[in-house]
């Protein structure tokens, strides 16, 4: 068992070893922070989606952007889009699955928003379509992914791919970097900044 234990955390390491050394991947987390400050800064918001572990992911940094990540400031707008059940299941029933995330951008989302749409294959056809719909509204797309991007890696304006074929390695990967984001959004607004 503690052998197990011990494999285990060294490749959630590994995985995390390899963001830490790949300079293009850390560009493209810095492109994702420094977009969210711009669109905070013009009055816009953020959207996140995902599913399974992937909307619990995107409920978990939309509450660290609306509460607090590390320390006390103001509320800063960010919206998980897989929380309301009677949307989900209203768009759900009369439109199809594939069309939860869409039809909410389509209502909630303004040109110079940011849509995080999260998944680990990067193929979620809800999210494909969200982007769409996001693409159309002038809203700026991040697609956080892992293995090879998938559809969202491809067609997202800053594609963030964890570079690992393993979903849990790729989800744990996936909250450190909405956290380092979250982080970069708080200190830039309201502390002293992170530096060039």
């Amino acid at each position: 068992m503690r052998a197990y234990l011990e494999k285990e955390i060294s490749a959630s390491i590994e995985t995390k070893q390899k963001i830490l050394n790949d300079d293009a991947l850390l560009g493209t987390i810095e492109a994702a922070a420094k977009a969210c400050v711009e669109a905070y800064r013009r009055g816009n918001k953020t959207l996140l989606a995902g599913n399974g572990g992937s909307a619990a992911d995107a409920q978990h940094i939309a509450a660290e952007l609306v509460g607090r990540y590390g320390f006390d400031r103001p509320s800063i707008p960010s919206l998980a889009l897989t929380t309301d059940t009677s949307n989900l299941t209203a768009i759900g029933n009369d439109y199809g699955y594939d069309k939860v995330f869409s039809r909410q951008l389509e209502g909630m989302g303004v040109e110079g928003d940011i849509f995080f749409g999260i998944s680990t294959s990067g193929n979620s056809q809800n999210i494909v379509n969200a982007f769409e719909s996001a693409k159309a509204k002038g809203i700026t797309t991040v697609a956080l992914v892992g293995r090879d991007g998938g559809k969202m890696g491809q067609m997202a304006d800053i594609a963030i791919i964890v570079p690992s074929n393993a979903t849990p390695r790729i989800q744990e990967s996936h909250i450190l970097i909405g956290h380092i984001i979250c982080d970069v959004i708080e200190k830039e607004l309201f502390g002293d900044g992170v530096g060039a």
